[in-house]
C-alpha cells in the first residue's frame, strides 16, 4: 500500500479521498489555488501546498506545477478525483513518467474511452448496443447536413471530448441545425480545447442510467448495480438514485454484462462508469459514454452495496486483487444524492458565491453529507458550484425519500443562496415519487406541478412572525406579572426587535 498521495483536487471530493487515505494508513498532500487557501481540504490534509492563482488553468489544471509538488513532497501516487486532469491521459503518463502512480486507469482506456466517438468505435466491436449514430467526428457543415438526414430528426449534437453536460444540444427541426453546429463547435472548443463533434439520434422520454464497474490489474473485472441520473438540469446531474425505479434483475444482468464487455474492450483497471441511456417506452438500452473515473454520485452505490469505491480504487492502483467477487455484491435499501448547489433556483440557478455565515447539517440514521465547506468558508466563484452531496439511505424507495425531505428540512446553509429549497420541492413531486420520469422531467413535469403550488409572500410570512412573536411576549408577560408583585420597569413588549429576529430566521 502507498505510504503518501497527493490529491490533485479540490472542495469535497478531495475531502473524500483524503478521507479514505486516512483509514487506510496513508499521509494525505493537498495542493490549493491561491484562493482555496482556507478550503476544508486543505484544513484535513496532513501536508498542503499552494499551486497558483485561482483560474483553474494556472493552478489545478497545470500539470508541471502539481508533478513538481508530488516530487517536492515524495508522494508515491497521485489522486486526481473528478474533474480537472481525471480524465487527462497525458497527465497520467506524465505521473509514469517521474515515477508516480496515477490512482486511475492506464491511459490508453482513458484516451479510449475519454472520447465518444472512439469509444463508441471500440464497444460497436464487440455488439454493445449504440444509439444509432456517427462513429467518426463531423468534418463541416455540409457533412452536418448529410448526417442529419441520414439519422432524422430529433437528433443530437455532442463534443467528442464532451463531459459534464457540457458541448450538448438537441436539434429538433432542420432549420436549427447549422447554428447548433457552429455553437456545439464553440462550446466543445471553449470547454474541452477540442472542437471535435458527432452526430446520434435522440432517444425519446430518455433515462439516464449508469452501471459502475471495478476492475484490477488482474484481469478481474465486476459490476456494482446501477444508478439513476435521469433528473438532470441542462444535462447536468442534479440527483440520483440507486438502484433505479425501472430496474429488474434480468435488466440490471444485461446492462451488467455489457458494461463489463465495454471496459474490457480497454483493460480497464480501476473504478469507472458505463452510462447509457435508456428508451422509456420500449426499456432498449444503449451506451453513452465511459467515464474513466470516480463519479460525483458514487456515495449511492456505496450506500446500497457497502462497498467503499474510493477504497477499492487506490487498492487497484497499488497493485492489489478486489477484495469482493461478483457474487458478493448485494443492494439493500434505496439511496438518493442531493447534490447542494451554491446556485439559486428561483433565478435559474445563478451562482451565489459568497461566505456562509450559518450552517446546519442534518444528522440521523442512513444521513451522510460529503462537504467542502463549513462555516465561514467563503464560496468562490472560480469552480463549480458543488459545495455538498447530502446522501440518504433507507430500507426502500418510500422510505429513502420520506429520510430525504427530513434531512432537507433541517439542512440550513446562510449567508447564501443554495439549492436546497429546490431538492424539497423535488420530493414533493408526484411524479418523482411515482418513479415517472425522464431526462426532461425538470423542464416538463417539475416545473408545471411546481408552478401551480402556492409559495407564501414575503411580506405574509414577516406579519404571521409578527403575529407569532406578539403573542409570545404576550404570554411571557402574563407569566412574569403573575410571579412578579412588581415588574422593577419590565418592558415586554420589543416587538420590532423580535419582528426583525423572525425575519432574519
Amino acid at each position: 500500500m502507498f505510504k503518501k498521495v497527493l490529491i490533485a483536487n479540490r472542495g469535497e471530493i478531495a475531502v473524500r479521498v483524503v478521507r479514505a487515505c486516512k483509514e487506510l494508513g496513508i499521509t494525505t498532500v493537498a495542493v490549493y489555488s491561491e484562493v482555496d487557501r482556507a478550503s476544508l481540504h486543505v484544513r484535513v490534509a496532513d501536508e498542503a501546498y499552494c499551486i497558483g492563482p485561482a483560474p483553474s488553468n494556472q493552478s489545478y489544471l497545470v500539470m508541471d506545477k502539481i508533478i513538481e509538488v508530488a516530487r517536492k513532497s515524495k508522494v508515491d501516487a497521485i489522486h486526481p478525483g473528478y474533474g480537472f486532469l481525471s480524465e487527462n491521459a497525458e497527465f497520467a503518463e506524465l505521473c509514469a513518467k517521474n515515477g508516480i502512480v496515477f490512482i486511475g486507469p492506464n491511459p490508453q482506456a482513458i484516451r479510449i474511452m475519454g472520447n465518444k466517438t472512439t469509444s463508441r468505435v471500440a464497444v460497436a466491436e464487440i455488439n454493445v448496443p449504440l444509439v444509432p449514430g456517427m462513429k467518426e467526428n463531423l468534418l463541416d457543415e455540409k457533412h452536418c447536413q448529410e448526417w442529419s438526414e441520414k439519422i432524422g430528426y430529433p437528433l443530437m449534437l455532442k463534443a467528442a471530448a464532451g463531459g459534464g453536460g457540457k458541448g450538448m444540444r438537441k436539434v429538433d427541426r432542420p432549420e436549427e441545425l447549422l447554428d447548433a453546429f457552429r455553437a456545439t463547435k464553440s462550446e466543445s472548443i471553449k470547454s474541452f480545447n477540442d472542437d471535435a463533434i458527432y452526430m446520434e439520434r435522440y432517444i425519446e422520454s430518455p433515462r439516464h442510467i449508469e452501471i459502475q464497474v471495478l476492475g484490477d490489474k488482474h484481469g478481474n473485472m465486476i459490476h456494482v448495480g446501477e444508478r439513476e441520473c435521469s433528473i438532470q438540469r441542462r444535462h447536468q446531474k442534479v440527483l440520483e438514485e440507486a438502484p433505479s425505479p425501472i430496474m429488474n434483475e434480468e435488466m440490471r444482468k444485461r446492462m451488467g454484462e455489457a458494461a463489463i464487455n465495454a471496459a474490457r474492450t480497454v483493460n480497464y483497471d480501476s473504478a469507472g462508469t458505463v452510462e447509457f441511456i435508456v428508451s422509456g417506452e420500449s426499456r432498449e438500452f444503449f451506451f453513452l459514454e465511459m467515464n474513466t473515473r470516480l463519479q460525483v454520485e458514487h456515495p449511492v452505490t456505496e450506500m446500497v452495496t457497502g462497498i467503499d469505491l474510493c477504497k477499492e480504487m487506490i487498492r487497484i492502483a497499488a497493485g492489489q486483487k478486489l477484495t469482493i467477487k461478483q457474487e458478493d455484491v448485494k443492494m439493500r435499501g434505496h439511496a438518493i444524492e442531493c447534490r447542494i448547489s451554491a446556485e439559486d433556483p428561483d433565478n435559474d440557478f445563478l451562482p451565489t458565491p459568497g461566505k456562509i455565515i450559518g450552517l446546519r447539517i442534518p444528522g440521523g440514521l442512513g444521513i451522510r453529507d460529503e462537504s467542502g465547506m463549513y462555516e465561514g468558508f467563503e464560496v468562490p466563484i472560480y469552480y463549480d458550484p458543488l459545495i455538498s452531496k447530502l446522501v440518504v439511505w433507507g430500507s426502500d424507495r418510500e422510505d429513502a425519500i420520506a429520510r430525504c425531505r427530513r434531512a432537507l428540512s433541517e439542512y440550513i446553509v446562510k449567508g447564501i443562496k443554495t439549492t436546497i429549497p429546490f431538492h424539497a420541492r423535488v420530493m414533493l413531486n408526484e411524479h418523482f415519487i411515482g418513479g415517472d420520469f425522464d431526462t426532461d422531467f425538470i423542464d416538463t413535469k417539475f416545473n408545471m406541478e411546481d408552478a401551480g403550488r402556492e409559495r407564501p409572500d414575503e411580506k405574509v410570512a414577516i406579519i404571521s412572525a409578527a403575529i407569532k412573536a406578539f403573542r409570545f411576549d404576550q404570554q411571557n408577560t402574563r407569566m412574569v406579572m403573575a410571579t412578579k408583585e412588581d415588574s422593577g420597569g419590565l418592558n415586554p413588549w420589543k416587538l420590532s426587535g423580535r419582528i426583525r429576529s423572525f425575519k432574519n430566521r
